[in-house]
């Protein structure tokens, strides 16, 4: 066991992909991209504070990084740490502990991101069934909270003796109760089932040559997602890969174009890449070079294509309404 900042993981050896079928999409890289990204990635540069740190996938443990950023500078937090699971993740495998040891880890890393936050900020933060207790008495010690959005995972494993988990939990914080938050960049067209009328017009919907539609309230329930798989062209070899439309209902919530967003677990990207996608600009922390390389192949596909499926027309449609 290896005790990588201060994280525990147990080292893990790094697994090749199988070969892909024919009309799998999943992003990967070749040797010719990889000696390319690696020269777009910036590593982390020890107790040197970081001034280039705008738009960039920093390569290096959270722990490190989070110290040498400036203060009072991004304007969200988004956080998707490892679960309370034991779990391989490219080189590195978490391994599950008390829920004791996981609130003071969860408290380790979360308290250099508060003096990093501004006054105005918010923060996602998540998590499964298992995490809930932790995060919650956690992330109230140094923030407001506001809601827990429940999103459905629409995968998962079957149980014997026990029910299906198909879904996850995003806690939704803010440093204080002045914070952005667009309500209707964020409404949800869906389908009406039994369309009513008031003197023979629509009410609260319209008629399209696609069916009937009504623009709702966003809720803090999502139906609406699917999680990436290998037909999408988002879909990476990332054990738990985020949707780039749960993070743009996040992101258009709660920034304005130009805002900065912080990810310290970055993953395959898909914080970094959907606030390209969407004008927002980002900072993104990576332990695992192999996922910075994929971030920065999905960073270089987002200059041509800006789409995040399911999001069109500035309007989040249902699962499966749009491609």
């Amino acid at each position: 066991m290896v005790k990588f900042g201060r994280r525990l993981f147990m080292s893990s050896a790094s697994k090749l992909p199988a070969a892909r079928a024919p009309r799998n999409r999943t992003i990967d890289l070749s040797d010719e991209e990889i000696a390319l990204f690696r020269e777009r990635i910036v590593r982390d540069p020890g107790s040197v504070k970081l001034t280039d740190f705008r738009e960039k996938m920093i390569c290096g443990d959270a722990f490190e990084v989070l110290s040498q950023l400036p203060a009072n500078t991004f304007d969200v937090l988004f956080a998707d740490p490892p679960y309370n699971l034991t779990k391989d993740f490219g080189t590195e495998k978490f391994k599950r502990t008390s829920l004791d040891e996981y609130e003071a880890w969860l408290r380790s890393w979360l308290r250099l991101c508060v003096p990093l936050l501004k006054r105005t900020a918010s923060v996602y933060i998540c998590g499964d069934w298992r995490s809930a207790a932790a995060i919650q008495h956690v992330g109230m010690k140094y923030f407001t909270l506001r809601n827990r959005i429940t999103w459905e995972r629409e995968k998962g494993r079957g149980a014997k003796a026990n029910w299906k988990n198909s879904s996850e939990d995003i806690w939704f914080f803010t440093v204080s109760d002045e914070f952005t938050f667009n309500l209707d960049a964020v409404k949800i067209r869906r389908k009406v089932i039994a369309p009513y009328t008031e003197n023979g017009s629509p009410k609260d919907w319209e008629k399209t040559a696609e069916g009937n539609y009504r623009v709702t309230h966003p809720s803090n329930l999502w139906t609406d997602l699917s999680v990436p798989f290998w037909s999408m062209p988002e879909n990476t070899d990332h054990p738990t890969q985020k949707p780039e439309k749960l993070l743009a209902k996040i992101i258009l919530a709660s920034s304005n174009r130009g805002d900065l967003i912080l990810d310290p677990f970055a993953g395959s990207g898909t914080t970094a890449v959907t606030a390209k996608k969407l004008g927002r600009s980002f900072t993104a922390i990576e332990a695992d070079e192999q996922y910075c390389l994929l971030t920065q192949k999905r960073l270089q596909m987002a200059e041509t294509d800006r789409t995040i499926q399911g999001y069109n027309d500035g309007v989040f449609w249902e699962r499966n309404a749009k491609a």
